[in-house]
This record gives structure tokens, sequence and C-alpha cells, in this order.
């Protein structure tokens, strides 16, 4: 393994502007870790990402605008259940929290990075709507005042391609998509029709380049086929299959819209909830997609928990980001994977090549629906963990003094 040269953390972050970044990236090597000591870069795009946001349901319940709290579960009528649940467990929430109040620690940690974009996947619709899915047992819902939980954290981009964002009907992704179009948060992966659906996010960092956002939904994740936009049909970018002629469906799509200096995101939600193992086939379509359709970073996400990564031929794989907020405090049956420590990637990238300068990680849990920094022992549990998982694929993780993790790969 060769010691990885880290930036000071940052994702895709547009601070004011969707579009537009003014701060530079500060640079330290792996034994500066605790200076101020900048080191000159080829000025590199930082971006901060994260897996699943799902500020619906509990986390709606304990915003200043909460929703009409029936929900249609077979386990749960009330989302404020979920609420008082997670109370039992860790106490207290405070009620109604600020917008900025789920994201607790990692806001100074996104400002202390202050990188050049932030992209998140929502996995919630944001609406008002009460026509929910019938025969999907679960739903989430934000009311869309309570938008402002999202730009609070200036967060640029969302990822929809996800199997939540139709929870609520037609009516209600037509609402989700019009709540971040009126905030000026930029979207992939739905949309009115198909070639909405299909359009990427383009955004532009001031004096690097672009970056371009594809967002996929995979019916391993849960997405049903019914759910896919058509050319007169409303609904999610959608991967039938990690086929051959998939690959070179969006290459033909990557094509159009990357010029030189372009670095290209796949934002994929795929794969099962639970489990740390990456089926074969994920692999196979992970690494077409960087050799032949001109993918520079894939963005994986499902899974509930943390899962490997992979950098190969110099370009970034994160198979599974794991959930970054939700209301599971209190739900049992999983205790082993830990959903309740999560990461904050920040992932450098040399605009010149597409390829991967830097990855480092800061290890978060979630707790009264907030995150707050993790303990040295839970930081030590999350090291560990993706040293056993990723060494299969040639990575690993050291654990720094500011109990932060950098990312080592062959």
């Amino acid at each position: 393994m060769r010691q990885i040269i880290f930036f000071s953390l940052a994702w895709f972050i547009i601070t004011g502007s969707p579009t537009v970044n003014t701060r530079g990236i500060r640079v330290k090597t792996s034994r500066e870790i605790t200076t101020d000591t900048p080191i000159k870069t080829d000025n590199p795009i930082t971006i901060f990402m994260c897996g699943d946001v799902m500020t619906g349901r509990g986390i709606d319940q304990i915003l200043p605008h909460p929703s009409n709290p029936i929900i249609h579960e077979p386990y749960m009528r009330s989302a404020k259940g979920y609420v008082e649940i997670a109370e039992e467990v860790n106490g207290p929430i405070l009620r109604p929290a600020g917008f900025s109040y789920i994201w607790g620690d990692a806001l100074k940690e996104l400002e202390r990075v202050a990188p050049d974009l932030r992209m998140i996947n929502l996995e919630t619709s944001v609406t008002k709507s009460d026509d929910y899915w019938k025969g999907k047992s679960i739903h989430y819902r934000m009311q869309p005042d309570n938008i402002p939980c999202i730009t609070s954290a200036n967060i640029d981009y969302c990822s929809l391609a996800n199997n939540h964002i139709l929870d609520w009907g037609y009516s209600g992704l037509t609402e989700t998509l019009e709540t971040l179009k009126e905030v000026n948060v930029k979207i992939a992966g739905a949309g009115q029709n198909r070639k909405e659906a299909q359009t990427p996010a383009v955004m532009e960092v001031k004096g690097k380049g672009r970056v371009i956002v594809f967002s996929f939904g995979s019916v391993t994740s849960g997405i049903t086929e019914n759910w896919a936009a058509l050319e007169d049909r409303a609904g999610v970018n959608l991967l039938k299959d990690l086929s051959d002629k998939t690959v070179r469906h969006i290459k033909e799509k990557v094509r159009e819209v990357k010029q030189k200096g372009d670095i290209v995101v796949a934002s994929i939600h795929w794969g099962s909830n639970w489990g740390y193992k990456i089926p074969c086939v994920q692999t196979e379509f992970a690494h077409k997609l960087i050799d032949y359709a001109g993918i520079d970073l894939i963005h994986g996400h499902s899974s509930h928990h943390v899962r490997p990564i992979e950098v190969y031929k110099e370009k970034p794989i994160i198979y599974g980001c794991g959930d970054f907020l939700n209301d599971y405090e209190g739900i049992s049956g999983y205790e082993e994977f830990r959903d309740d420590l999560v990461l904050m990637y920040f992932v450098s990238m040399d605009p010149s090549t597409g390829s991967l300068v830097s990855m480092r990680m800061t290890p978060l849990q979630i707790k009264n629906f907030r995150l707050n920094r993790a303990s040295k022992e839970d930081a030590l549990w999350l090291r560990n963990t993706l040293n056993r998982e990723c060494k299969k694929f040639g990575t690993g993780v050291e654990l720094s003094t500011d109990n932060a993790l950098t990312l080592q790969w062959d």
C-alpha cells in the first residue's frame, strides 16, 4: 500500500450558488494532519458525498413543519412512533428542532473542509400529497416547508433515483422536483418523463472544471419497474439490468455531455440493504462504466451501512456509502452492522486526468436524530470493518490522530 496525500475535508460544495465556489482547497500530507501547512497541488476538485439522507417520517416529525403523521406500514401507523422508540433508546429529542439540527457536527466538518460540491442521495418524497403508493410497505415523506433542512447544509445536488422518491405518488414526485428547483438544488435521476430523468446535473467549479452527475436506480435496490420513467410518464432513471447493453446506453449519454477536464460521476442506488458481499455483476458493471462509458467516480448507495471501496485504474468506486441520516434508532435486528455509524466521504479528483488524488472519511454517529462525532472506539470499529472488507479490493484505511480515515490503495 502507498500512503496517499489527502486534502482538508471537502466534497462537491457550491455555497450560495449551485454552480460557483470561490473557496480554495488546502492540502496536507499524512504526517501533517495536525498542522496547517499548505502544500501545492494541481488544483483538484473535492467532493463531499454521503449515503442515504432520509429526512422523511420520524425526522420530519421533529422539524418545524411536520407532515400529517399517518403512515401505512404493517407495524407502525404514525410517524411519531419512530420518534418515540428513538427516545426510548437515547433520551428526549428536541421538538421542534431547528432546520440545521439534524446535521449536527457534520456542519463544522463541512465548514472546515470547504469542499467544492456537496452531494447526497435524498431518499424521501418532499410533498404534502396523501396519495401513497398502494402495496408498498414503507413510505417516506417530508413536508416541503421543511426543505431548509437540506439547504441549511448548503447541499448542491440530490440524487433522486431511489426506492422512496415515488412513495407518495406522481403528485408527490412533481412537488419534490418543484421544491428542489425553487431552492436551487441540482437533481438527476427522476423527472416528468424519461428524457428528464436521464438528464445529468452539470455543475461548474470556478477555476477548476465541471462535475457532471448521472443518477441511476437499479431494480436490485427494490425499485419496481413500474417506477421507470417512460417517454410520456414520470418516474426514475431505472437500470433494469447491469448488462453490456446498459453500459453502451450510458456511454452514449456520457459522450453527449463530457468535455475535456470534466469529472463524471455515476450515482447508483443498487444492491441489498444489509451485508458486505459485493456481487460480481456489480463489480463488473462498475469496471465497464470506467473502461467504456467514461465514468470517473462511482457513488454507490442503498445499503444501510458502509461497504467496501475500490480504486480501479485510479478511479474510485464506493460500493455502498451507507445511510447518513435516518430514523432507525430503536429498530432492532441488524445491530452487528452498526448502521448508526456513518461516514462523510471527501473525495479529491484531478480534473486533468479524472483520477483519484485522495479520499478522506470522517466518522459520525446518528443519535437523537442528529449527527455526532464518533468516539475513538467507534472510529476503530469502522477502520477494522473497512480494512476487512476492502482487502479483497486492494484498498484499506488508516485512522489518523484527528479520528479521520484516509484511504490507501495499491
